[in-house]
């Protein structure tokens, strides 16, 4: 499966969860490079999710967007699922 449709799967999940409000953060020359690919607030709790195929591998720059996230107490990793989103929101979930 490519990147895009990983990243499609999970935009249409998140959009069925209450209380999330999400969107896909679009690179290029305009955006913030090191930005995960998709962005969440869910019920208060910040998400960032760096979507990658079952080889892909985060730049440097992506690792260390995804340590900044989580010193300031919000929750970012690398995903390469549906299901490992679901798994990881479920304790936010009311």
């Amino acid at each position: 499966m490519k990147e895009v449709d990983i990243v499609k799967a999970i935009m249409k999940y998140l959009k069925t969860v209450p209380g999330c409000f999400c969107w896909k953060e679009h690179g290029g020359m305009y955006g913030t490079a090191g930005i995960p690919d998709i962005i969440a607030c869910i019920n208060g709790h910040f998400y960032g999710f760096e979507v990658k195929t079952e080889n892909g591998k985060p730049t440097k720059l992506q690792e260390a967007t995804i340590r900044k996230i989580l010193a300031a107490g919000g929750t970012a990793l690398v995903v390469r699922s549906v299901d490992e989103v679901r798994t990881v929101i479920s304790g936010f979930l009311h």
